[in-house]
């Protein structure tokens, strides 16, 4: 197998180790090569859940939940598939994440509009999912080749793009609770200087409660008279 597919490879599970997580594959063109570039890395079991190789399209629609109509709309070969082939296998293998590839590896294109060498990568998460596509051009093989290394690197960029997102939304989290304290202290002090300027503004309350203290004194203090009794 080609280096550069070793080392895509390689990037994509130095990425899910690090995290802790796993992946599935739902493959259709590709017959199995992207699961078993993945599984000849050591160690797959750790973080490689399963696969699917659903090369006929009610294969796609029985084993991964895409929608019949959408393949009938879309063909088989596109963005809507390829998202839902995704979905489907990252729920099912109950995966943090899944990468689907639906394409024409050629020699022909069985009828299909679009041209030999043509290729959609779905990528699904628990909280997102993409596609990509691309063309490739080359015999049935090198097509294949071509289109596991355009799923990993598809899937390298995917997962980077939403690290960069998820860590810039962690950063407008804590930007917001600083802000939402700092108002919140704002509103302290304000109160606390109204009371302060309430205080100053009636210094009669003062007065009166230092009057009504001496009058308390006075009734307590030496008027009062005992009498001793024998």
């Amino acid at each position: 197998m080609d280096d550069n597919i070793r080392a895509s490879a390689a990037r994509l599970v130095r990425r899910l180790k690090e995290g802790g997580h796993t992946i599935t594959v739902a493959e259709s063109c590709t017959g199995g090569l992207l699961a078993s570039t993945l599984t000849d890395i050591a160690g797959a079991s750790e973080w490689f859940k399963k696969s699917w190789v659903t090369y006929a399209n009610d294969a796609k629609v029985g084993e991964l939940g895409v929608e019949e109509e959408v393949i009938n709309s879309k063909g088989a070969v596109s963005a809507r598939v390829a998202i839902q082939m995704a979905q489907g296998a990252r729920e099912r293998a109950e995966a943090s994440i899944a990468i689907a590839i639906t394409g024409i590896a050629g020699p022909n294109n069985d009828g299909s509009a679009k041209p030999v060498g043509t290729v959609y990568v779905g990528i699904a998460s628990r909280t997102w999912a993409n596609a990509l596509h691309t063309q490739i051009g080359g015999t049935r093989a090198e097509n294949k080749s071509g289109f596991v290394q355009f799923a990993l690197q598809t899937a390298i960029h995917c997962w980077d793009d939403a690290m960069v997102q998820a860590k810039e939304a962690e950063a407008k989290e804590i930007i917001a609770m600083e802000e939402a304290v700092k108002k919140e202290e704002e509103r302290l002090n304000e109160l606390e200087r109204r009371d302060a300027a309430a205080r100053e503004t009636a210094p009669w309350q003062d007065e009166a409660w230092a009057e009504k203290q001496a009058a308390t004194d006075k009734e307590m203090g030496s008027d009062v008279e005992w009498s001793e009794e024998e």
